[in-house]
């Protein structure tokens, strides 16, 4: 059958891949060396160099291109590394609109790292799409989404800010991190860029580090991958076979994220300890409509405030939770909380945090794959 025809299952383990050439192994092998023989210069079998170019990696990028419905897939050492990628198309004097809402390791790379170099960020809140035409000007040569937002789950309309784009003629990245192509597919919805912390969702165990991009553009895709190769910022061979291991299973696990994100988000929500939950799947969330025509589920992110709630008291939460693992990042197979203002959002300065809504009370969860009344029960007796 041809790949376009297979559904997303079957594309998490059949998409882009091939049984291997020297032996009919199914799972792409290992191929953990820095250089390839060759019969005479520039006379080899399509790698020379494994910064240029690996057969491991190959296959995960092949992998990502065909789950985001994408033609070209880069594989980094990060997600910031991805993003750097991205940052590393503009030169000094362009404009980057982004949501004021993101995660902080994306707001540290472009305030601390590449606002020097003279390119100009904006950060601002997204949720209605059509402000950001406001914010455009003249130099303005990308837009940057994430959605939904990280950590406070917002939903921006990509089809919306892609008609945007195309109308004035700029790029439109989004981060996927969050919803996984499990959920959202943003190039069908319009965008130009695709990005991952592969980490995450993707990879799904918590035992590698990988970022991604993926374009439909060649000529984007000639850029990037010219990029990838000057600096370096590539994943070696053994993270790219977990990676692409892990995303052999995305979809059975993305399905369990989102069921027992829901029971999580719905047990919060009828705490009576609990102030505020933040789940793009209730119908009084900020763009739920939107939320519902992007996205085929809500998936397994959930941040909360508790009632009257200080930064000691949600510290004192977060340090109690057993089944939880008070952890940095997020969807793996096991559940992590995590306290956004002096963890994963600590670099970005207080005031600009607040503005957000990420407050010194707020808790970020990323509901795993255990059962759900275990979750449940290890929340009940930390919250009290």
């Amino acid at each position: 059958m041809s790949e376009k025809k297979l559904k997303f299952n079957s594309k998490t383990i059949h998409g882009g891949q091939q049984p291997d050439k020297a032996y009919g192994a199914v799972m792409p092998p290992i191929y953990q060396t820095s250089t390839y023989a060759q019969t005479t210069p520039g006379g080899h079998q399509g790698y020379e160099y494994s910064r240029s170019a690996n057969p491991t990696r190959t296959a995960l990028e092949n992998s990502l291109a065909s789950i985001e419905n994408g033609k070209y897939g880069l594989a980094f050492a990060s997600g910031l590394a991805a993003i750097d990628a991205v940052i590393k198309l503009l030169n000094p004097g362009d404009e980057v609109v982004s949501t004021n809402d993101l995660y902080g390791g994306s707001y540290r790379l472009f305030k601390q790292v590449f606002e020097k170099f003279g390119i100009k960020f904006q950060f601002i809140g997204m949720q209605n799409a059509a402000k950001i035409e406001d914010y455009i000007t003249n130099k303005t040569r990308l837009i940057w989404v994430e959605t939904p937002t990280n950590p406070m789950m917002n939903v921006i309309d990509i089809k919306l800010v892609s008609a945007m784009a195309k109308k004035h003629k700029i790029l439109l990245a989004v981060d996927n991190t969050f919803a996984t192509p499990y959920l959202q597919i943003p190039l069908d919805l319009g965008a130009d860029i695709v990005m991952h912390s592969a980490t995450k969702y993707l990879g799904g165990h918590s035992d590698v580090v990988v970022g991604a991009l993926v374009v439909n553009d060649k000529d984007l895709a000639d850029k990037l991958y010219f990029i990838q190769n000057a600096s370096g910022a590539v994943c070696g061979p053994m993270d790219s076979f977990l990676t692409l291991r892990g995303i052999k299973t995305l979809h059975v696990r993305m399905q369990r994220h989102c069921e027992n994100g829901r029971a999580i988000a719905e047990y919060l929500a009828n705490h009576p300890k609990i102030e505020k939950v933040y789940w793009p799947g209730f119908e009084d969330h900020p763009n739920h409509d939107i939320a519902k025509s992007q996205m085929s589920d809500f998936g397994g992110m959930i941040s909360f405030i508790p009632k009257g709630s200080s930064y000691e008291n949600a510290i004192k939460i977060v340090e109690k939770l057993q089944v939880f693992t008070l952890a940095e990042s997020l969807g793996g197979v096991e559940s992590l909380a995590g306290h956004p203002a002096s963890m994963t959002h600590a670099s970005i300065p207080k005031e600009e945090r607040e503005k957000s809504g990420v407050v010194d009370s707020l808790i970020r969860l990323s509901v795993g794959i255990e059962d759900a009344d275990d979750l449940i029960d290890d929340l009940n007796q930390a919250i009290g």
